[in-house]
C-alpha cells in the first residue's frame, strides 16, 4: 500500500483531513513494525473511523484494536465506523505501549507505532518513514526514543 502522509501543517480544506499513516510497501518482507499512525489527538472515538475508512478496503473490515491506556485517555469498549463496530481492548504489559494493534476480518493483524499528536512534523516525518521501512527491527518505543519524542512512558510536561 502507498504511504499516505500529510505533510500540511494548515487547517483541512475538506471536512475530513487525511489519515496520517504509513505502511510497510506491499509486497515487501515485514519488519519490527507494518507502519505508523499519526492521530490528530487522544481521542479514539474520533480517530478511529477515519483510519478504519482507510484500512478496510485494502486490509478487510477491520474488527478489533488493541492500544495502551498511555495514550488514550478514555477507551470505548465499542467504537462505531461506516457499517460495523470495532471492539476495542487494552493490554499494558503484553504489548508495546507506543504502538497499536489493529485486526481485521480476513484476517490479518497489523502492528503500528503511533506517533504523538503533538510530535513536532519533522520528527514525524522521520517515523512515519522508519516505521514502515521493511528494514527496521525497533520498537515503537524505541523509535519514539531515538526520534527524541515522548514516549507512552514518559508523557510530554507542559511548558
Amino acid at each position: 500500500m502507498t504511504a499516505t502522509f500529510d505533510h500540511a501543517a494548515g487547517q483541512p480544506s475538506g471536512p475530513e483531513p487525511p489519515v496520517r499513516l504509513s505502511l510497510t510497501p506491499e509486497g515487501a518482507t515485514r519488519g519490527r513494525l507494518d507502519g505508523a499512525w499519526w492521530p490528530r489527538s487522544h481521542d479514539l472515538l474520533r480517530e478511529l473511523p477515519p483510519l478504519a475508512a482507510t484500512l478496510d478496503p485494502k486490509w478487510g473490515r477491520i474488527t478489533r484494536v488493541t492500544v495502551n491506556p498511555a495514550h488514550w485517555p478514555v477507551i470505548p469498549r465499542r467504537v462505531p465506523v461506516a457499517g460495523h463496530v470495532i471492539h476495542v481492548g487494552w493490554f499494558e504489559q503484553e504489548q508495546d505501549a507506543d504502538e497499536v494493534m489493529v485486526f481485521s476480518f480476513i484476517p490479518l493483524r497489523l502492528e503500528l507505532l503511533v506517533v504523538p499528536p503533538d510530535a513536532e512534523a519533522s520528527a514525524a516525518e522521520w517515523l512515519m518513514t522508519t516505521a514502515s521501512d521493511p528494514a527496521n527491527m525497533r520498537t515503537g518505543t524505541d523509535l519514539l526514543t531515538a526520534a527524541g519524542v515522548p514516549t507512552a512512558d514518559q508523557p510530554q510536561t507542559g511548558g
